[in-house]
């Protein structure tokens, strides 16, 4: 019988999901995209899928190898295990030659190696290009980190070379490093991406000091009144300076995203040769960032697509690589829209409001669990979300033992 969705949303939804609840429906997301239960090696070089590495089998010293959901549930229980989110045609290293004699329980017998899967510091727990690991002890900074469609390595973004903006438009970040690799990218970023950060000065008059804006055509001087933070407008007041406007601007940098779209061009002709006579450039440093369909906008010309090929990024042509559109998978299959509630479904009316009941506990005691941790400023580490369960756990045993006394 299955549980009545109003009814349930009533119990279940009680309280808006703060932050974290929602970071763990978001990592739901990411493992919904993968099978649990069965090792994705015969599927070959899965497009995309959730990768984890062990540093139990395969410490810092040994070669990288990543395995698939099901093969870290079965075969590496206990096991020190990295989470690297996902990847792009990556196959199952589980029980490989570089696992010597550990075989894998779901499918021990499998090539010695995976020739064509690619690998990076992140399967020995490092990022970004300070080669530091996640959490860092040592990082007195808190900063996000940001993971690059390209090379997949995660960046924190005061190691981008930019401004990072937010905004719910944007999709994906291409770090410097893979912006060089396929340098035809940087003539579309000047188009399509999002406006690069220019400085702003102080007035002569004032104390020298620089701030960031966002502001994709000029340079302008700004007092002390009127800068407003690290986000002051470059319009703000009548006491700024505007600078002579570089020659290789001009007014087509204004231009929407629609009109370059719809730019004319003849079919079958490459676009790129259009863009440039524009006359648009950008100053090619630092990640960029790039909006939602950005991807439609590239030229699909047979001249563009060997050039993907040969930089090794074909896969920008292909719209459902994204994280996005692997996170829409996951939140419809194969747990349905609701993971939660498609599990409710399969039990009967007695299973599911216990189900409910004890969800609404664990969310009440989670929450208590994080505000404690806010309130002493600790640090979210796995120690203590294991030593949170475990309590957890003992006073359920303690509960039903004494309702059999």
């Amino acid at each position: 019988m299955a549980v009545n969705k109003d009814d349930s949303a009533i119990l279940l939804d009680d309280a808006p999901l703060d932050q974290d609840e929602d970071e763990i429906a978001h990592a739901l997301c990411v493992l919904a995209g993968s099978d649990p239960e069965q090792c994705s090696y015969p599927q070959g070089y899965v497009k995309r899928q959730a990768v984890f590495a062990c540093s139990t089998c395969t410490p810092r010293d040994a070669e990288p190898a990543g395995l698939c959901l099901a093969c870290t549930n079965k075969c590496h229980e206990g096991h020190d295990i990295v989470e690297l989110y996902t990847k792009r045609n990556f196959r199952c290293d589980c029980g490989n030659g570089k696992f010597g004699d550990f075989h894998c329980q779901l499918i021990p017998a499998k090539d010695s190696q995976n020739a064509k899967n690619i690998y990076n510091h992140n399967f020995h727990g490092m990022y970004c290009s300070c080669d530091r690991p996640y959490p860092d002890t040592d990082d007195q900074v808190n900063d996000e980190m940001i993971q690059c469609v390209i090379c997949e390595d995660w960046f924190h973004t005061r190691h981008l070379g930019c401004a990072v903006v937010d905004s719910e438009e944007l999709q994906e970040m291409v770090c410097e490093t893979c912006m060089n690799k396929a340098p035809f990218l940087w003539t579309y970023a000047a188009h399509i991406a999002v406006p690069p950060v220019v400085k702003v000065s102080q007035c002569e008059d004032e104390d020298e000091d620089e701030v960031e804006v966002e502001d994709g055509e000029k340079e302008v001087k700004q007092c002390d009144s009127c800068k407003i933070g690290a986000e002051a407008s470059s319009t703000s007041c009548g006491c700024q300076k505007q600078e002579k406007e570089p020659a290789n601007r001009s007014s087509c940098c204004k231009r929407t995203h629609q009109e370059m779209a719809g730019a004319s061009v003849k079919s079958g002709a490459c676009r790129l040769p259009e863009l440039e006579d524009l006359g648009l450039e950008r100053a090619r440093e630092g990640a960029v960032f790039w909006p939602y369909e950005w991807r439609s906008k590239l030229c699909t010309c047979v001249s563009c697509k060997r050039a993907y090929v040969k930089a090794e990024v074909q896969f920008l042509l292909d719209e459902s690589d994204t994280i996005l559109a692997y996170e829409n998978k996951g939140r419809t299959e194969p747990f349905g829209e609701d993971p939660l509630m498609s599990f409710l479904n399969s039990m009967d009316r007695v299973q599911q409001l216990e189900m409910i009941y004890y969800y609404n506990d664990l969310k009440t005691e989670m929450r208590a669990f994080l505000q404690q941790l806010a309130v002493e400023g600790k640090e979210l580490t796995v120690q203590a979300v294991q030593q949170f369960f475990e309590e957890l756990r003992s006073r359920k045993r303690r509960l039903t033992n004494a309702g059999y006394q």
